[in-house]
This record gives structure tokens, C-alpha cells and sequence, in this order.
């Protein structure tokens, strides 16, 4: 038996064992995930056939290192309940594949099955999440950690090995169509939120998580997916590296370049970001996969395809994605393009991984998947709840009382995929619920609901305003859902790597879909209009997958909350708020701008001498950072600093400031408040921002009750990449601000000295 084989030994000393044995062209096997999963097998009926294709892939290399989206149904795959893989086939599929591999090749190298998993598994039968923007306006850490647990559990029970989830983008330009992807434009927030999913994620054991992507692409200019980006070490190192910092402090085990570049260099060829920073100074010692053709787009730099892959591997790329780059890795050893010394470095690492995994003991999985658990479902539907944000209660007039006729209204009230987000599979109907059915199943017995959608996204449905109006008019209230939508169809066209390049009236997000102007369609603010009119309460309900410019609506909707991409759940969720079932506590991720023209509003921008106001309008933002309001009342009392000053090597060694913050729920109803502490470094050597935020806590608060919460900060808080270029601790005062949102309520000052007091 092959050392490589006994697993009572040292995982580096079976990593030399198998690569010593391998040929070139093995070892660039290894590093291709070329295929497609769905061009791999053949549906009959409930029968599956291993293609002439794959078979013909693993001849070429000896084997494959990793099989993208086997079970991935969408209409870029083409996938769905009749051509693609069901929950049930799923384990059998995977074996029946991995199996093939491992008897026709020389060295029986199990593959790794990797799938997109953005809110959920991204195939037929799979629980679909709120998407990580509504997710991030939870503010809670712990419940995206047993929602990543949920998802790992859902595709190792189908024989996935590697789960593409985005985390580490940080939405500094909403009208990027990936918006939803994002957790938050705040690198504490998101980088929070990326250690909890990380966790999650690999808790079991048997996944291996793959973040989604490294780095900055998150502020393209004007907006552009893909589109360069034009920022310097300074931004890249305080707003876009803290998530990949705590998923390197958490153990992640792999990472996705982005298709970005940042200062010129892109980022699958940049040897100082995967190599300087990313290794040797985070320690990341996982795998990085390129995005989906991107390696191809390095031959914009170079066209010799073999100096393209040397480029790419040098810099730190590992594992391909549907490129003709990485094929050719083996010829460029042989040409000299390519020191095979490189190549050993990134085929170890692909090995290492598998052994981690426990794929040479363990590659096939049982064959009786399990249904989905209800307690996924239950998740599902928390994690819909809290990603409400309640932006306007005027009058009070939600929670809904005493309404016995309400109109449903607009092209968001009635269309599941519309909850979704991009990356989503076809649906079984029956598994979600939309607003309007969440309200039907919700409200008191003897309440008249009625409906009329009045407009699709983009476009007027003929007759559609009209008889939204008609409704209004018998209606004591009017619950009026807009916003927008990443819903594909079949009748789309896509683009090699996935995204779409053509438009459809119920679309304007998701992938490749960047809009110019944030505001929500005209026609949608005519329904708006004409439902005003009637002279009803209207209460606007926003499903979006990114924040829209609503000044109009924010002045003049008696209610106003956004609900995000809600998920499968999220009609029950919304109808629940809307009715006082769930006390709403979502906290807004990313600022809300008054006008596409004001960008950036993002909250922490740099406390520089200069007119915030534009001549000819405001230039805060219209709904800031954190923001969120409840059913409840909270008032911040008393912030209280335990040390007024730290030194340098006390904070150093692991010291903290802490601050006891007393809050009082001034209301008849207990409530969940989401505590926020910002600072402002005071005296630095660089110019700061006008507030970041450090620390943040979601308290219950009960009836009337007054409630003492403790938050704290050190020294990975108060660090700053200083004029050495270097992360430093500097003297001086800090401000602290603690509140509700990123607009304060009590303040603080705190000193970092030089000596222990």
C-alpha cells in the first residue's frame, strides 16, 4: 500500500508520498475545476450516465481536482426538476462520480465537489436563506453561525466538499449589482459576520469553506461589475482586508480571488495580495480558487496562455474555474514558463486539503439523504424576522389593529422568486410563502384582503395602476410592497461565467445588473402616487437587494420598512411585523441614500475639512448606518468608561477598555435593541474617520425595564495602519459614542498613554 494511503500518518508526510508519485500532467489535474458539473451527467428518467466528456477530462489529467456545481439548477445551467439532480438522487449522483475517478485514474485522487451556497444552496430541493445583506441587518453573529452549521449540514449530506459563500465583499457602491451579496459597508460588521459563517461552516468537520472574494471588490468605479478599483493600501487595509483577517483567525480553509483589479494589478495576478499579505502576513495557509474565467482574462495581459497560468499560479492562484488557462500549466513547465517547483506548492496544497477533508478514507456518502430538518425551516424564518428594518412609524400606525380591509398592492406583495436573490434554484412553490400569503395566513379572522400587483419592476401592466387605485379606495388600509428583484427566467441570456446580459422586466439586481440611478422605477413611484391619493395609510414594504434612493416615499408612507431579499420565509416574516406578531429589530447594514448623485453616503468617511452639503442638496445620507426602529422605546441613559485611559503595553497584553451603557425601554412591549459603540481617534497620524464602528450587542430588553449592557474594545480596535505603513497603537484621546444607530446618543472620551497608570 501506497504510504500515501495510511492515514495513521502525518497528513505533510502523505502529501510528499502522493506528489513524489505524480506525473505533470497529474499534478495540473489537480488544479483544474474546469468542467461544468451539469456537463458531466445525463438524466434518464430517475437514471443518471457518466458523460463522454467527463470521462474524457479525467483521462486527459489522470483525474480532476475539483468538479464545479454538480448540483447547481438555474436558467444559466439550464437545470431544473426535470433535467437536474433532486435532494433525494444528490449523494448518489456525487458517488456514482466519484467513484468514476477514482477507478480510472492511475492514482485514485477522490475529487472535491464545490457549490455555490450565497443564501443557501443554489440547488433543486434546498433551504433558501434571507441573502447576506438582509442578513446583516440582524446584527446577530450567533444566528448566522448555526444558519452556515444549517447550510454545511444540507450539502455534506449530498457529498459536497466546498462551499462558496460571499462574505468578504464590503457594499461601498450600491449600485453594483452584487449589493446583496454583501453583509454590510462596515468592515467590523462584515468581518464579524465572515469569523461566524467560517465557523459555522467548518464546525463539522467535513466542508470546507471558500470566501467569496478576495479583495476590494466591493467599490468598483462608477459602480461596474468587475470594474477596476481605485484605492490605496491604506483603504485596502482598513476597509476590505478585516474580513479576510478574521477568516484567517478563524481557520478558513479557502479563498476566491476577485475578478477586481486594485491599482492596476489584478487581482488572480497579484502575487503582493494572495502571496505578501494574504500568507505570509495573515498566515492563511488554505486554498485560493480563481472566480469563473477569470484566469482568461489574463491573457488581456498576456495572450501565451502558458504564461498567463505561470502568472497566475505565482501569484497564488490554486484551483481554476472554467478556464482554458490552467490546462495548459503542464506544457509550461516543460517550456520553462513555469518552475514545477510552483506547481508542487499549489498541487500540495490541494492535496493537503482532501486530507483534511478525509476524502481518501471517506469519499463516498451515504445514499439516504435525509429530508430538510424543520429545524431549518425554523432558522429560515428567524433569520427573516430579524433582518426587518422598521424605517418610518408614523401615527403609529403599525402594528396593524383593528383593520378589517386591507389591499395588497405592488409587484413585490406576490412573487416568491422575487424574495429570493440571484444564485437561486427553481423553487417548489409550495416550500415558500410570498407577502400577500404570509398576510393572508397572519391576519385576524373576518379581515377582507384583497390584491392587485399595479406594476411589474420596471414596467406599467396595462390597466394595472388603475385598479390598484380602485382597490385603495375600499380599503381601510393599503400595504403596498415595491422594490426590486434578481429573479432569472429561461428566456434570459447569460454571459461564460454565469452572469446575465439581457434584461427582463422583473429584474434589476444581482449579478452584472449595476444601475445607475438608485431610485426606485418611475412606474412603481406612479403606483405609489396614485395609491397616496385615496387618502388611505399606506404602508410601503421594500423587498430590494440593495438600497434604493426613496426620498419620496420616506416623506410622504405613513410605515416604511425593508424586509431585504427576506427568503423563502419572508412572507411570513413581513406579516408577522406588520401585524405586532414579532417586534421588528433589524438594524440597517449599509446607509440609504437620498439620491444616486450623493454617493458616496457611506457612514465612515474621513473627518476632513470640507462641506458635507452639496449647493443643491443634502449630503447625509437619508436613513444612516444602524438605523432601525421598534415597536418599542428605547433611551440610551448613562455611558460609563471602567479605565478612562489605557497604556500601550497594557492594551498590548490583552487589556480592554469597557464601558457599562444603561439603557431603559420606556415602552409596554419588550423589545431587542442592537447596542452600537463607534470611535474617533482624536489625535493620529492620519487623518481619521468621522466614526467607525468597534463593538455592538443585541440585548431583549423587557417591558419598562432598564437594562446595563457591557462592551469593550483593545487593541485590534484601536490600532490604525499609521504613517509607518504598519499597524500601530498611537497615543492620544479617543471619542466613544454609543447609540442606537451610526447618529449617536451618549458620548465618552478615552486616552491611550504611553505609560502604565
Amino acid at each position: 500500500m501506497s504510504r500515501y494511503l495510511d492515514y495513521k500518518l502525518d497528513t505533510e508526510e502523505r502529501v510528499a508520498d502522493l506528489l513524489a508519485q505524480m506525473t505533470l500532467e497529474e499534478k495540473c489535474g489537480q488544479l483544474n475545476q474546469r468542467l461544468y458539473g451539469w456537463q458531466t451527467f445525463e438524466r434518464v428518467g430517475e437514471s443518471f450516465e457518466v458523460t463522454p466528456k467527463f470521462q474524457e477530462e479525467v483521462a486527459k489529467f489522470g483525474g480532476i481536482g475539483a468538479l464545479y456545481g454538480l448540483f447547481r439548477a438555474d436558467p444559466w445551467s439550464g437545470m431544473n426538476q426535470e433535467n437536474g439532480i433532486s435532494r433525494a438522487n444528490s449523494a448518489r449522483v456525487a458517488n456514482q462520480l466519484q467513484k468514476y475517478v477514482i477507478e480510472n485514474s492511475r492514482l485514485g485522487i477522490p475529487m472535491l465537489f464545490s457549490e455555490e451556497v450565497p443564501h443557501g444552496h443554489q440547488a433543486l430541493d434546498s433551504e433558501s436563506y434571507p441573502v447576506n445583506l438582509a442578513r446583516g441587518a440582524s446584527f446577530n453573529t450567533a444566528l448566522q453561525q448555526e444558519i452556515a452549521e444549517a447550510i454545511a449540514a444540507e450539502i455534506s449530506d449530498k457529498g459536497v466538499h466546498l462551499a462558496l459563500a460571499s462574505a468578504l465583499d464590503i457594499l461601498r457602491d450600491p449600485r453594483w449589482g452584487r449589493a446583496e451579496e454583501c453583509f454590510s459597508e462596515d468592515p467590523f460588521l462584515a468581518a464579524e459576520f465572515t469569523k461566524a459563517i467560517t465557523t459555522g461552516f467548518q464546525a463539522s468537520g467535513r466542508v470546507a469553506v471558500i470566501l467569496k472574494h478576495f479583495a476590494a471588490q466591493g467599490e468598483p468605479v462608477g459602480g461596474h461589475n468587475s470594474g477596476p478599483v481605485s484605492i490605496g493600501m491604506r483603504e485596502l487595509r482598513e476597509i476590505f482586508l478585516p474580513p479576510m483577517v478574521a477568516a484567517a483567525e478563524s481557520g478558513a480553509l479557502g479563498v476566491m480571488a476577485a475578478y477586481n483589479e486594485i491599482d492596476g494589478i489584478p487581482c488572480h495576478a497579484n502575487g503582493a495580495l494572495l502571496t505578501g499579505i494574504l500568507r505570509e502576513e495573515l498566515g492563511f495557509d488554505g486554498i485560493v480558487m480563481a472566480d469563473g474565467c477569470a484566469l482568461d482574462r489574463l491573457l488581456a495581459m498576456n495572450p501565451d496562455v502558458r504564461k498567463a497560468g505561470a502568472m497566475a499560479l505565482t501569484a497564488g492562484v490554486d484551483l481554476s474555474l472554467w478556464d482554458e488557462v490552467f490546462p495548459n500549466l503542464a506544457s509550461a513547465v516543460v517550456s520553462g514558463d513555469l518552475d514545477e517547483a510552483v506547481l508542487d506548492v499549489a498541487t500540495s496544497r490541494i492535496l493537503r486539503l482532501k486530507f483534511q477533508l478525509g476524502l481518501f478514507e471517506n469519499p463516498y456518502v451515504s445514499e439516504n439523504v435525509p429530508e430538510r430538518a424543520k429545524s431549518w425551516r425554523d432558522l429560515n424564518l428567524k433569520a427573516a424576522r430579524e433582518s426587518i428594518c422598521l424605517l418610518e412609524n408614523r401615527r403609529e400606525v403599525l402594528p396593524l389593529e383593528n383593520t378589517q380591509r386591507i389591499a395588497v398592492i405592488g409587484p413585490n406583495a406576490d412573487a416568491l422568486y422575487n424574495q429570493l436573490g440571484d444564485y437561486t434554484a427553481p423553487q417548489n412553490l409550495a416550500d415558500g410563502v410570498t407577502i400577500l400569503q404570509g398576510i393572508k395566513k397572519i391576519a385576524p379572522e373576518n379581515t377582507r384582503i384583497s390584491y392587485e400587483k399595479g406594476c411589474d419592476i420596471r414596467e406599467k401592466v396595462v390597466g394595472g395602476i388603475e385598479r390598484a387605485s380602485e382597490l385603495a379606495k375600499s380599503a381601510d388600509t393599503v400595504i403596498l410592497v415595491l422594490g426590486g428583484s434578481s429573479a432569472r427566467n429561461f428566456d434570459m441570456e447569460f454571459l461564460n461565467n454565469g452572469v446575465v446580459s439581457s434584461k427582463g422586466p422583473n429584474m434589476d439586481a444581482g449579478e452584472n445588473v449595476d444601475l445607475a440611478d438608485l431610485a426606485l422605477p418611475a412606474v412603481q413611484l406612479e403606483l405609489f402616487r396614485a395609491l397616496k391619493k385615496q387618502g388611505k395609510p399606506v404602508v410601503v414594504v421594500l423587498v430590494q437587494g440593495r438600497p434604493n434612493a426613496i426620498p419620496e416615499i420616506s416623506e410622504q408612507a405613513d410605515a416604511l420598512l425593508t424586509a431585504w431579499y427576506p427568503g423563502a420565509q419572508g412572507g411570513i416574516a413581513v406579516a408577522e411585523t406588520l401585524f405586532g406578531i414579532v417586534n421588528p429589530s433589524g438594524k440597517l447594514p449599509v446607509s440609504i441614500p437620498r439620491s444616486s448623485c450623493q454617493l458616496p453616503v457611506y457612514y465612515n468617511q474621513k473627518a476632513g475639512e470640507y462641506k458635507e452639503d452639496y449647493f443643491d442638496e443634502r449630503g447625509a445620507a437619508l436613513y444612516p448606518f444602524g438605523h432601525g426602529q421598534s415597536y418599542s422605546d428605547f433611551a440610551y441613559q448613562e455611558i460609563h468608561a471602567i479605565h478612562q485611559s489605557r497604556s500601550i503595553a497594557e492594551l498590548e497584553a490583552g487589556g480592554k477598555f469597557q464601558f457599562k451603557v444603561t439603557i431603559q425601554n420606556r415602552a409596554n412591549r419588550a423589545g431587542s435593541e442592537v447596542v452600537q459603540l463607534y470611535i474617533h481617534d482624536q489625535e493620529a497620524s492620519i487623518t481619521r474617520r468621522k466614526k467607525e464602528l468597534k463593538a455592538f450587542q443585541k440585548v431583549e430588553i423587557g417591558a419598562s425595564e432598564t437594562v446595563e449592557v457591557t462592551l469593550e474594545i483593545g487593541l485590534a480596535e484601536l490600532q490604525i495602519w499609521s504613517n509607518q505603513n504598519r499597524w500601530e497603537l498611537e497615543t492620544g484621546t479617543v471619542r466613544i459614542f454609543v447609540g442606537g444607530s451610526s447618529v449617536t446618543a451618549l458620548e465618552t472620551v478615552i486616552e491611550i498613554t504611553n505609560g502604565v497608570r
